[in-house]
């Protein structure tokens, strides 16, 4: 059985947005029980040339919306990246999560071929729908959720492999 694009896209991108969510709840309710200002975490970076916990954040719904809407042709909604608290990170995950879920197979199958144009570092792109999504918007999106959790973990919160994984099955 083959696995179409958008089985490939949609439910992946909310799976992992579903449970970073959660992880910022998680958060949420440590900085509140060990009496942390909020704001420690959303700052908070693996490395001083890193962006901190909101751009990874940020970055990360980026690439889910924009895959989304570039595989159907159009340019994706413009968000301002101004979020300041763990609620706001919050809320920018349950505003892509319901843009995602407004797309449907039949919008996004048969977009492999699709060509996609993104100008990457000053330097413009040609992709291919499947190449976009498999070997560009895929990593980058697994790249930005992992370092959102990394950056709470190694701040104390006490999350392990399950909560970046999710329910399994």
């Amino acid at each position: 059985m083959a696995v179409s694009m958008y089985q490939a896209s949609v439910p992946v991108f909310v799976k992992g947005l579903t449970n970073l969510r959660a992880i910022l709840d998680k958060a949420t309710a440590h900085a509140e029980a060990k009496k942390i200002d909020g704001s420690v975490f959303v700052n908070a970076r693996l490395f001083p040339d890193m962006v901190p916990l909101s751009g990874q954040v940020q970055i990360a719904s980026d690439m889910a919306r924009g895959t989304m809407a570039r595989l159907t042709g159009n340019d994706p909604p413009a968000w301002e990246d101004d979020e300041k608290t763990l609620a706001d990170l919050m809320a920018r995950v349950d505003k892509t999560l319901d843009y995602l879920k407004s797309f449907t197979a039949s919008q996004i199958d048969g977009t492999e071929t699709r060509e996609i144009k993104r100008k990457i570092r000053g330097q413009e792109r040609t992709f291919t729908g499947l190449n976009y999504l498999l070997q560009f918007s895929m990593p980058n999106f697994y790249f930005h959720t992992t370092t959102a959790y990394d950056i709470l973990r190694h701040n104390g919160l006490e999350i392990g492999k399950l909560d970046f994984l999710g329910s399994l099955g």
